[in-house]
């Protein structure tokens, strides 16, 4: 039987190397009943990321097509790739009355803010810059030049913590996921 309402959807962002995918990794591991959208990338995809676990991973042509056709909730272009939120499977989840989380960068949580502002947007905060640049680095995977400009865009993306419904530090990855499900399970009875 369906839910009296549909759950709220939990929109998460931050700036690139906050740990938005190492928290939602945790996540999925200890929380398995928080279903978490997998959204659409023309990115290559990095060691370990596996089709349609961390992403679906599409051609520039088949993004386009999605754009098209009206099938993505949320697009965005981020560092030369875009990326997008698949409409129906999240529409699916939220009338079923799953908690639902969307992992997505700020100028997507804006566009979620537009046509669904019920979303409870999530900021994910790094303790620093110092240590999100070293986070960044430590990633091995960007040349300096790509991880400078992220810098830039982490510093104007922290600028806009202010519309966000609620902040997380992410200092202890335990700690923040634990914030994060409470936070969750409070907009998602």
């Amino acid at each position: 039987m369906p839910p009296d309402r549909p759950a709220r959807l939990t929109v998460l962002s931050g700036p690139s190397g906050v740990g938005k995918g190492t928290v939602v990794a945790r996540l999925r591991e200890l929380y398995p009943h928080v279903w978490v959208s997998v959204s659409c990338t023309t990115r290559p995809p990095r060691p370990g990321e596996r089709d349609g676990v961390e992403y679906h991973f599409v051609s520039v042509e088949q993004f386009a097509q999605l754009v098209r056709d009206g099938e993505l909730l949320e697009h965005a272009e981020f560092a030369g790739n875009f990326y997008g939120t698949p409409r129906a499977p999240l529409a699916e989840r939220l009338a079923a009355g799953q908690p639902t989380l969307l992992e997505i960068e700020l100028q997507g949580a804006r566009q979620v803010r537009q046509s669904l502002p019920d979303a409870f947007l999530v900021f994910l905060a790094p303790p620093s810059m110092a240590e999100l640049e070293r986070r960044l680095a430590g990633r091995g995977t960007e040349p300096a030049d790509v991880i400078a400009a992220r810098l830039d865009r982490a510093r104007i993306e922290m600028a806009a913590e202010g519309e966000f419904d609620a902040v997380v530090v992410n200092d202890d990855i335990g700690r923040a996921t634990a914030e994060l499900v409470g936070l969750i399970e409070a907009v998602c009875p």
